[in-house]
């Protein structure tokens, strides 16, 4: 079964995950996180603060929460 995302797929309640989008040369990357397990939420803007992003999402949140089921 396949659920309808919303378009701008940034993370929400309903459907938490990881979103990272690159910068251009006229925005910075971004990036944002709502995590499934506990809830939390994270922006970054920026490529260093972006990768910092992904790494606490990584190592704390939505994969950390899932080797407990």
């Amino acid at each position: 079964m396949f659920r309808k995302l919303p378009a701008d797929l940034t993370p929400t309640e309903e459907s938490p995950g990881l979103r990272v989008k690159t910068g251009t040369r006229y925005s910075p990357s971004q990036g944002d996180y709502r995590c499934g397990g506990c809830g939390a939420e994270n922006h970054a803007n920026g490529d260093t603060d972006v990768t910092a992003l992904v790494e606490d999402y990584s190592a704390n949140h939505g994969p950390a929460h899932r080797k407990g089921r």
